[in-house]
């Protein structure tokens, strides 16, 4: 593990240098788009994260090709999959740098994200051949394909379409992955696999720094946003440690080496590992309320609007900062419940965790509301003064005047 948080540091000091650059630059230059009605910042801030995320991305994975502990990943056949994992990067990079400054039509960006994906899944190999569950196995070559196409498409647009809010995506990014890293080393030591675990530990970890290391330059006031460059480029790689660990998964693996255990005491822990559902329970549930309102009014799915959770929570009455910090909790308390079930063995500590943090979760939320109907009863239980009304509407010369007659009366 410590040999996995060294790469992860790397990552983060590359990803924070290379921030300060991109903001400096941007500033100088002027490289920052105009402020549309979506947005919720009021001040112009360069889009240019994304690039030294990926910068940071790669420093980490050249580290990491060096130690031998990572051979498994980066040689012994696996060459093609670090190739096109690279490759797909790179372009959904592109791709969202373009897409910040000239705003590309949303048929553009499905293609460049399908392309991508196509990169993983054909050329890379990294495909979900099996799930998990139940040791369900795809039947055919296209669909194990199709539905890998469909989840990282899908993943990466969850990340994409809730980056509305300093520093929301990187902090969700860093929980996620963080919970994804320790489950697969868990994983990896209950197992004694070496090939797909590795792999997944090793990106989740990487994308634990990087998204570590562009934080402070993006938390509230953000003086520096991830863009969709970047924002692509998380979700991007969140699907890629997914499918590697989940995608070619034996099923009986860890019940033959975690000590006789069933597979049902095990089942919510390998619902972690089949989709990135449940620990990014926020990009899931936003990306679905936003496809059903969107197709529903006739658009496509993929346009934007000013509705997404982000845009509710600032209506009900949150800050920003306290909307994000609610984003957080959500999503620390599904991931740390989701690692308790593999943690412990009585599964109703981990229920309890997840059903108490939910309800806090839940007021917290809704808190606003009930502020708001305390508010509009004191103003209905407040007596109406007309005088004070009324002289409190008049235009200022209007009051001078009325001062005047005041005076002479």
């Amino acid at each position: 593990m410590i040999v996995t948080l060294l790469v992860a540091l790397v990552g983060a000091v590359v990803s924070f240098l290379m921030s300060i650059v991109m903001w400096r630059v941007g500033i100088r230059y002027r490289l920052y788009p105009e402020i549309r009605d979506r947005d919720v910042h009021t001040r112009p801030t360069p889009r240019l994260g994304g690039i030294a995320m990926y910068t940071g991305l790669l420093a980490a994975l050249l580290v990491a090709s060096r130690i031998p502990y990572f051979r498994v990943v980066f040689f012994d056949g696996n060459e093609r999959q670090i190739i096109a994992i690279l490759c797909a990067a790179t372009l959904i990079v592109v791709m969202g740098v373009l897409d910040d400054f000239f705003d590309l039509d949303w048929t553009t960006k499905l293609i460049g994200q399908v392309l991508a994906a196509g990169v993983l899944a054909w050329l890379g190999g990294l495909q979900i051949d099996q799930l998990p569950i139940g040791g369900v196995t795809i039947p055919s070559t296209w669909s194990s394909l199709a539905l890998t196409l469909i989840v990282i498409v899908v993943v990466m647009n969850m990340m994409n379409f809730i980056d509305g809010l300093d520093g929301l995506v990187a902090g969700i990014a860093i929980i996620a992955n963080g919970a994804f890293f320790l489950y697969s080393y868990m994983a990896l030591q209950a197992s004694g696999s070496a090939v797909y675990f590795s792999l997944g530990t090793l990106l989740s970890a990487t994308m634990c720094g990087v998204c570590l290391g562009f934080l402070p330059l993006n938390w509230h006031p953000a003086r520096l946003f991830m863009g969709d460059a970047g924002s692509l480029l998380v979700g991007l790689m969140f699907a890629v440690a997914s499918i590697g660990v989940s995608g070619n998964m034996d099923p009986e693996m860890f019940t033959k080496a975690a000590g006789g255990y069933s597979r049902a005491q095990y089942a919510p822990a390998f619902t972690l590992l089949l989709l990135p559902v449940v620990i990014m329970i926020v990009p899931v549930l936003d990306f679905a309320l936003a496809v059903v309102r969107r197709i529903g009014a006739g658009k496509s799915p993929f346009s934007a609007d000013r509705k997404h959770l982000h845009h509710r929570l600032l209506d009900m009455g949150h800050s920003r900062l306290h909307a994000t910090l609610i984003f957080y909790a959500w999503t620390a308390v599904i991931s740390v419940g989701s690692l308790l079930f593999f943690v412990v063995e009585q599964q109703w500590i981990a229920w309890s965790f997840i059903g108490g943090g939910l309800l806090v979760c839940a007021l917290a939320t809704l808190a606003p509301l009930s502020h708001r109907k305390r508010r509009e009863y004191a103003v209905q239980a407040k007596p109406f003064d007309t005088t004070t009304t009324e002289i409190a509407v008049l235009d200022p010369l209007d009051r001078a005047g009325a001062s005047r007659k005041e005076r002479s009366a």
